[in-house]
Parts: C-alpha cells; structure tokens; sequence
C-alpha cells in the first residue's frame, strides 16, 4: 500500500467513526470534539506524507524505551489492549493507582476530585471493570489503593474480554502486575511527604533486588501516615402529611491513618524452561476519624424543638490483608508448556463508630461495631501449544472459593431506640473452563477465538435464613485484527464478546442493614436479593489504529453493549413505615460511546519543536435503561463524556522535567426509577509536577494535585408514596502538594 492509499484508509476509518459520532451525540458534545479531532488528523496527515522510513531505519526507532515496548505489545496484541509500563508509571510520581489511571482512555475514578474512589470504565459503575492481581482476581473486598505505583511494575487495560482473562468484565479488565526481579538493578529509595488542608502525610518507600544464578528477588515496602480534612454540608427538604420539613446540617471532621504496604517476588529457575514464582503481599493500616455536626431543623417555618443540636462523634478502623500468589511454569516440549497458578490469603477489618448527640430528633445517636473477615483460595491451570505460523492454542480451568463472616451490632436512636445487626456467613465457589485460538491467518488478518463456561454458587446464614443462589454462563468471545498493509502503522481492531457481571455476596445475602441517620426515602435501609441473576451483555467493539515511530498513537474507537437482568437497588415504603432499598433485575439497557486517543512527541510534526510529549483522549458515552422513561434515563454514574489533557517537558536548559494534567468530567443526573433521580456535579482536576534531577541517581520531585479544587455535589430526589423529599450535599476537596526524594542506591 503506497502512501496515497494508506492515508485513504485512515481517513476512511476516522470517517466512519465520524458518522457514528454524529449519530449519537450532541451539537454541544461535537464542538468539543472538533479541536482535538483537528489536532489529531493534522498531526496524522503530516506522518503520513513524511518521508518513507527504511526497514533499517524502522529497526532503530521501534525500540528505543520502555515506553515503545508498551506500544508494541499493545500494537501486536490482536485483542484491544493498553500497555503502562514502569517508565509512565515512574513519571508522574502519583501517590495511588487511581491517580496512574484516570489519564487513560475511558477510566474514570468515583467519589469527590482529587480522594481517589471506585476505578471505572467506559463510564460504568465500580462492579462492571474486572480487576485482575498478576492475572488472578482480586478477591472480594481487596481494595486495589491498597497497592503503590512502587509497588506495580506495569498495568494491562482490556477494553473487551477475552477467554483467559475472563468474560466477567461488561466494560473492560485491568490487570496489575508487580515488580519483576531484573539482575543487575539499583536499590529505590523514596522518602516524603504531602500537605492537604493544614494536615501533613509523611511516606517512605524501598525497592530492593537480589539476583543469583538461579534465581532473582526483589521487595517492595511503603510506610504511610495519611491524615487529611474532610467537611460536607447537607441540605434536606421534605414535604409530607406533616407539613414541609427543612434541615441543614454541617460536619466537620479529620482522618489519621497509619499504614504498611510489602510485596515481594522471588523467582527460582529450574530445568530448562522451568520457573517458579512466588508474590506474597502484606498490607496493615489503622486510623480514626473524630467530628463535630451541627443541625437546624424547621418545619412550617418554626424552628423544631432543641435546635440547632450538636454531635460528638469517633470512628476507629483496623484493616489487615495477607495474600500468597504462586507461580509454576514448565516447557513441555519445544512448542507447549504448563502453567499453575495459586493465591490464598484473607483479610480482616474492624470498625467501631460512636456519635452522642443534645438532641437524637435531629442527630441519631449511634453507637455501631462491625467485623468483617475473608478467606479465599484459588487454582488455576493453563495448557499453551503453539503450532506455528502464528498459531497458538491455549485452554485452562480455574476454581475459587470464598468464606465470608460479617458481624454488626448497633444502637441507632431515631425518635423512639432500637438495635439492629447484619450478622451473616457464607460462602461461594466459582469454577470455570476456557479454551481460545490465536491465529495470524495472513499477513493481513489475524484473529482471536475464544469460549468460556463460569458458574458461581453462593450460599449463606443470615438472620432470615439459608440463602442459595447458583448461576451459570456461557460467553463466546471473538476478536479480529486487520492491517491493510503488513508494514504499515494502521490497523483495525473488531471484537464481538459476551460478557456478565454477577451479584456480589452482599447483594445475594438477604440481611439488613440499618441506615444510621433518619431512615427516609434519600436514605433508606439496605437489604439484599436472594434470587438476582446475573447481568449478560453482548458487545461489539470497533477500533482504528495507527502507531506512531517513539510509542506515539492515535486512535478512534466505538463500541456498543446491550445488557440483559439489569440489577438496580429499588426503594420502596414498607407497612410500618421504614423505607428499604434492594437490588432487583429490572429490564434491559443499552450503553455506546466513542473513545478518542493522540499520543506522541511534538517534535515529530514540527521542526525544532521543543520535547514536549502530549497525551490527550476524549470520550463521549450514552445509555438508557428501557423499563424507565427518559429524559436521564442513563445507567449508574454514567458520565455524558470525559476528557484528559496531558503534556510532560524535558528543558535542555536544565535537568528539570515539567508536566501536568487537567482530568474533567461533566455534572449529570440520573433517573433511577419514575421517583427518584439523583444528580452529580462536575469534576475537573488539575495537577502539575516538577522533577529535578540533582544527579544520575538522586532527583526531587515536586506535585500540586487537585489546583483550584471544585466541591463535590451530589443529591437525590424522591417523589412517590405521599413523599416529596430533595436531599443535596457539598463536598470540600483541598489541593495536595507533595515533595518527594527519589534516590537510588
């Protein structure tokens, strides 16, 4: 293919793209997406008609850093798949694993700017992304911040499942991978702290590496003490038989936290193309959070009896995990090999909560403790034969089982006292079987097979008795990949999948939780649904490509979900009165989107231009759930579209690198059912950093995270039942500012 056709067929491919965009979105949305549209195909028209690069010449510049590596493995994966290695990890010095993913295509983090929260994909709610630990899942109630950036080695986003990786994952899978043990490696030494709202967070972290003959080691270890400001008002009105009711409350309050975060690798080598691994991970943290509220309460315009009232309260919290992973692998022959895969561990969390009160009409006392405690295993097994000319066959099996124990006890005094508990066990067993083919059919086509069977069987002893819930699915899986030119940068990805996500144990287990608060329509009781089955998607995906020389890309995808047993929590008004919200399988939804992607150095379009790496993406989503009425008719936190704008410098001047990024998303409203519709504002996030180094070891680091912090503003609405109620709450978010020494040893 001759330049003139290659740049025919990406200006085909982004057309098509176009149309579909069109489509689907809004005047509004599309004059956002001019510019970096513009950006993009400029910078691609002036790749395009550069000079041809020899094979010699292409041999030079594909692997020049770890960041081109990231780029070729993510070029010649035929599923869609995104590669962060060490180096961009290591770059912008963020503090968790969320702040590292949030700049990526389509990844968005829940809860208020700059505190991390739920790690989300394409938009969709925490439940719908898989996450996976050195390719095993997490076990339920792991929390993934638990990990530092020193901690990972590189981080795997599939954008569409795949039979080995697992179908459980409607809106895509992020695999984490520790660090690896490398022969010859300094020690990292990294020692700081970070400053937000007056409080001061101190760290200090070592990555250290041990090699032999037969075998490499390394260990990471973090100490933290994070300690931070946390302050929200809440207003509420509400207009019921009584008449109109209005309070405002505000809460004041402060988080210390002291943790400890290890993992290691140790890998011994055997007979030849023999290897063993083991990765244990340890994580301790403890912390309190005492506060102060104050309330008012009105109703009909006369102040309630005993207000305004005031409230003490103290949360204590002990959490501990301790995971085994293991690592068996043996070359079979010369063209298949075995692989075993464990993982055993647990975790445990105490919490005590007390809050005293002048007056429990406008602020429950409560006095609350609860125990939760894991334990989890599993094996895997994972047969590979590759039989030439780019074919590769691979089927395995996996089995997991879960034990949980969960105890809370509490006294909630709302008008008249009473107590409550959600005691319950119970257990799960997962098993499933894979196989998928691997196939470079032609220099142009290459394809990728799959199928996989999972069946889940929960069981538990709750209060209300035995509960058994057993589900079944089967997902057929197929990806494709198309490069019109064998040498040439573009291609085109497609994929068809089906995919699931199954209830997790607390939504299965019918027990009670009581709210803590005024028990209303804004904030009811919690129980969970026995009989829930799981939610099925069928996907397409549909993506245009092209790779730029120094891990530089630009990309265009769209894709297309349609979810079958939608689980939504329904509130309803029992016959005494209390309010109670349940997830129950209400109908069928619909959700596409658009993703948009520039990566590349500015140098390569612009002569003498200064280093300056860009790193832009735009992504724009819709979805409706067609049981409900529109307008806002959207799934779970759903945002209409989300944006990232990053850029890094090196001077020449000076051994200084600079960069930053504004992360933004827009408010929107959600209409849960025909009652109630909850509302959530704008984020936009900026951060800037400053890296100096001192030598070829030593360097110091400067961040500012969350500039020009935006309160977080969430509400709900209600109306039904003889009830209008409109509860909204502001969040305060505070900038962070981080000073860092990175030294190695």
């Amino acid at each position: 293919m001759d330049q003139k056709e290659n740049l025919n067929f990406t200006r085909q491919g982004y057309s098509y793209l176009g149309k579909l965009f069109d489509m689907h979105f809004t005047p509004t949305a599309r004059t956002v997406f001019i510019p970096f549209a513009f950006s993009a195909v400029a910078a691609l028209a002036q790749q395009t008609t550069a000079p041809a690069t020899t094979a010699s010449d292409m041999g030079r510049i594909e692997i020049t850093s770890g960041r081109d590596n990231d780029t070729q493995q993510r070029r010649e994966s035929t599923a869609s798949k995104i590669v962060i290695g060490r180096e961009e990890i290591e770059r912008q010095g963020d503090a968790n694993l969320g702040e590292i993913l949030k700049r990526m295509p389509g990844i968005t983090l829940g809860g208020a700017p700059g505190r991390g929260g739920g790690i989300r994909m394409r938009g969709l709610s925490q439940g719908y992304t898989q996450i996976l630990l050195d390719g095993q899942r997490v076990p339920p109630g792991f929390s993934v911040e638990s990990l530092t950036p020193e901690m990972i080695e590189r981080v795997e986003i599939y954008r569409a499942p795949t039979a080995e990786t697992g179908a459980q994952a409607i809106a895509g899978t992020i695999n984490i991978i520790t660090r690896e043990g490398r022969k010859g490696m300094p020690t990292e030494l990294k020692v700081g702290s970070s400053f937000q709202g007056g409080y001061a967070s101190p760290s200090a972290s070592l990555v250290k590496y041990h090699d032999a003959d037969k075998w490499t080691a390394n260990y990471t270890l973090s100490v933290n003490r994070y300690a931070a400001p946390d302050r929200s008002e809440n207003d509420l009105t509400r207009v019921d038989n009584l008449g109109t009711t209005v309070r405002h409350r505000v809460s004041d309050s402060h988080y210390d936290r002291e943790g400890m975060n290890a993992t290691a690798r140790l890998q011994l080598k055997g007979d030849p193309g023999e290897t063993f691994t083991l990765m244990p991970f340890v994580a301790l943290s403890q912390g309190k959070t005492p506060g102060t509220m104050q309330a008012t309460e009105t109703l009909n315009g006369t102040a309630v009896a005993n207000s305004p009232a005031t409230a003490n309260s103290e949360n204590k919290n002990h959490f501990a995990v301790a995971r085994l992973n293991g690592q068996w692998r043996r070359k079979l022959s010369t063209d298949s090999s075995m692989e075993w895969k464990f993982n055993v561990g647990g975790w445990n969390s105490h919490n005590e909560f007390q809050q005293t009160s002048t007056n429990s009409s406008l602020i429950p006392g409560v006095t609350e403790n609860s125990h939760v405690q894991d334990r989890s295993a599993n094996l895997s097994g994972k047969y590979t034969n590759v039989m030439g000319g780019g074919h590769q066959w691979v089927s395995g099996a996996e089995t997991e089982s879960v034990r949980r124990t969960q105890s809370v006890v509490g006294t909630y005094i709302v008008g008249p006292s009473m107590s409550g508990s959600a005691n319950y066990q119970a257990s799960s067993m997962r098993y499933a079987v894979y196989s998928q083919d691997e196939w470079q059919l032609t220099p142009h086509w290459a394809t990728h097979l799959g199928a996989r069977y999972e069946g889940l069987t929960t069981e538990g002893n709750t209060s209300a008795g035995d509960v058994t819930n057993r589900n079944s699915v089967f997902t057929p899986l197929m990806h494709a990949m198309w490069r019109p030119d064998p040498d040439s940068r573009d291609q085109v990805r497609m994929s068809l999948t089906r995919s699931f996500k199954t209830p997790t144990m607390p939504t299965l287990l019918a027990r009670r939780v009581y709210t803590r608060d005024d028990n209303t329509p804004t904030n009811p009781d919690v129980s969970g649904n026995p009989n829930l089955k799981p939610e099925i998607a069928t996907g397409l995906d549909i993506a245009v490509e092209r790779y730029l020389p120094q891990g530089g890309v630009l990309s265009a995808s769209a894709f297309h979900r349609r979810v079958q047993n939608l689980i939504r929590n329904v509130t309803t008004r029992e016959s005494n009165g209390r309010w109670l919200s349940s997830p129950q399988n209400i109908s069928e939804a619909i959700t596409e989107g658009i993703e948009l992607e520039a990566k590349f150095r500015m140098d390569q379009w612009i002569t003498d231009a200064p280093h300056i790496d860009l790193r832009n993406n735009l992504s724009f989503y819709r979805s409706r759930v067609l049981s409900i009425m529109g307008p806002d008719n959207r799934l779970d936190q759903q945002p209409s579209m989300t944006a990232n704008l990053g850029a890094d410098y090196r001077l020449k001047s000076a051994p200084l690198t600079i960069g930053g990024n504004i992360n933004y998303n827009p408010g929107y409203n959600t209409r849960l059912s025909a009652e109630q519709l909850t509302t959530i504002s704008q984020k936009r996030v900026m951060d800037v950093y400053g890296l100096w180094r001192v030598d070829g070891s030593t360097a110091w680091r400067l961040t500012l995270s969350n500039l020009n912090p935006l309160n977080y503003n969430t509400g709900s609405v209600y109306s039904g039942n003889g009830v209008t109620e409109n509860s909204r709450t502001s969040n305060r978010s505070w900038t962070n500012v981080q000073i860092l020494l990175e030294k190695k040893l």
